[in-house]
This record gives C-alpha cells, structure tokens and sequence, in this order.
C-alpha cells in the first residue's frame, strides 16, 4: 500500500522535439574532481543528519577524509563513475520513513504524510560534488532562465519575494496596479521525464560522458518503506530525481528552464506583456495595467498557454491551487472583477 501511494508518477506524453526549440549551448569539458571539491562539500554537512542504510555519519566519513589516501580513493572513485558512465546499485537503494505531518484532523489522505528518503552517505557526498559542478556550470553559461529563483545555490527563494516588491512598488510609479497569478505544478518531482532530462542536459553543453552517466544515475532505484517499526521489502522507485539528494534541486532547475524559454518565446510573439517568476514547483504570472479587466485578459492567455506547454514536458497544473491577487495603491476596499481560469478549447501557440 505504502508503494502505491508513494511511488506513483503521472503518465503523461511527453514531447521529445520540444527541446529544439531552445539554444544548445556548446559543449563544455568535464575535468577530473579535485580533492578540494569534496572537502568543501563535506564541510557543509551536518553530524546530525540520519545516516542512510549504510549506517554511515558523515561525522564517521569526515574522520575517514582526513586520511590522503582514502580521499584520493574517493576521488578516484568518482571519476571512475562518470567515466563508465555508470553508478552503482549499492548507491541507488534507500530506505523510506514515513512520518506523519503535525496536526493532522485525520491521517486518511496520502499528502497527511511526509516521506524521508535517506541514502547512503559516501554516495550522498559524491552527488554533492557532482551537483556542484552541474550549478557552476549552467550558471556560467546562463542557461538557467533569469526567473528562477529557488532550488539553486546562487538564488534563494527569498529573492522572489524582494523581486516581486520591487515590480509592484516600480507599477505604482507608473500609475498601474500589478496583478499576480499564483499556479503550482502538481506531483512534480515524479512526473520529470528521464529521457527529456538527459536530453536537456546535452542541451545545457555537458560532456556526452554526464548525460550517459545520468542515463544509468536515473533508473533502477529500490527503496524500503519504514513506519515506525514495520519495514517494508524493497520495492522499485523508477520514477523522479533521487529524492533526498543533492542532485535532485539542479535536476529538477535544468528541467524548468526550457519551459520556462519557451514560455516567454510564446507569449512574446503573442504580444502578451507579462513577466514570469519560478520557485521549484511554484510560480507566478505577473501583469501590469491601469485596468484590472486587461490583466485579468492578459492572465487568462497566459495560463492557457502555460497549461498547454507544460502538457508536452509532462507536467500538469493543480489547478485547486491556483489564486490569483491583485495589489492597488487605492485607499479602502476595492472589487476587482472576477477571473474564469476555464481552458480555451483548441491549440494556443
């Protein structure tokens, strides 16, 4: 039952051609790890973590690290991964926890519950580095789209909150009111496709030898289910970006980004004049005018176009939690016109 509540991803199509419509950025080398990397890696992690089926601490692996030769062995090692292409089944089983979330008027429903993917901790550190090096990357190149502000090492998601401040603050100064479109992709770390994934990274200029790597990285995942103190058999987790690992916020970044460079390209040439920010799973539609009516004209477009789009990278909108706020420099209570979010029959390009 366990497995079939948290292991369930949506089957929708997805486009493969949809990724020619961004810019390949050129290929750019892969260089052998340093010893420097994984130093700096284990240095952020915290002794009180919970280890992983290995049993492994990372107080136990910083003691290990000190030694020279067994960080060179590590390092080795994890050359020798992206090299083959390759990552081991020992590093792709995990073990589940379930916790219940606080207050809670009844446990009946799958989202009452919280699952804790722990890993083992030597493959935690190598992800670590290599998600390191996959955020230096794509920032150096600009491939991630200037909206995201979540998920990413050299953004927070705080920065949303002072962009957005900013863009209302800067209408007012224009006389025009700001209205906002609040949306959220539903189920979407298990809805990211493999196959679309890889071929994005390609997109992103990394060496064939890291979109081979993540071909193996990606599939044959088992996990074990634990409640309390039941534990579950192994069970196969052949869906989403390694819950629980350091990979998993610029796996899911490098996925959004595309869209998102679509998206614009879309609603640029149908002349609608709004602006996009992302946070992870979360975003807004932002339009700016003196009337109310236009905006909501504008976000209604907008939304229809962001739903048919988001349909060819396989993802689908929650549309239960989908509000929208308008923010007005008028003194007292103002009645902004409703908006009808219904889908527009037919294709919008």
């Amino acid at each position: 039952m366990l497995h079939n509540i948290f292991n369930t991803a949506l089957n929708h199509q997805v486009d493969l051609n949809i990724i020619n419509e961004i810019e390949h950025k050129p290929s750019q080398n892969w260089f052998l790890f340093s010893k420097e990397e994984f130093k700096s890696a284990i240095s952020k992690c915290s002794n009180a973590s919970a280890p992983g089926p290995d049993k492994l601490t990372w107080r136990h692996l910083k003691f290990i690290i000190k030694h020279d030769s067994c960080l060179t062995n590590i390092v080795n090692i994890a050359d020798s991964y992206i090299n083959l292409g390759y990552w081991p089944e020992y590093f792709k089983t995990s073990s589940t926890i379930i916790i219940p979330k606080p207050n809670k008027p009844s446990y009946d429903k799958p989202n009452d519950f919280c699952p804790i993917v722990l890993l083992n901790t030597l493959g935690k550190l190598i992800e670590k580095v290599v998600a390191d090096r996959l955020q230096f990357t794509v920032a150096s190149n600009n491939f991630i789209h200037l909206s995201q502000l979540g998920g990413l090492t050299f953004k927070l998601t705080s920065d949303a909150g002072i962009t957005l401040t900013h863009i209302v603050w800067s209408g007012w100064a224009k006389g025009k009111s700001t209205s906002i479109l609040v949306f959220d992709i539903s189920q979407f770390f298990p809805s990211l496709n493999h196959k679309l994934l890889v071929l994005i990274l390609e997109k992103a200029g990394f060496n064939p030898r890291v979109s081979t790597f993540f071909t193996n990285y990606l599939v044959k995942r088992r996990t074990s289910y634990m409640w309390n103190t039941f534990s579950s058999p192994m069970f196969d987790v052949n869906v989403r970006v390694g819950q629980g690992s350091a990979l998993s916020p610029i796996l899911s970044s490098l996925y959004l980004s595309p869209f998102l460079f679509i998206l614009e390209k879309r609603l640029k040439n149908l002349k609608i004049p709004v602006s996009i920010l992302s946070f992870v799973d979360d975003g807004l539609i932002i339009a700016q005018n003196k009337s109310f009516n236009v905006s909501n004209s504008q976000l209604f477009c907008s939304y229809n176009v962001l739903s048919k789009l988001l349909d060819s990278f396989g993802l689908i909108i929650k549309h239960s939690k989908t509000e929208i706020f308008h923010f007005s420099r008028s003194q007292g209570l103002f009645n902004p016109p409703p908006l009808d979010l219904s889908p527009l029959e037919g294709p919008i390009l």
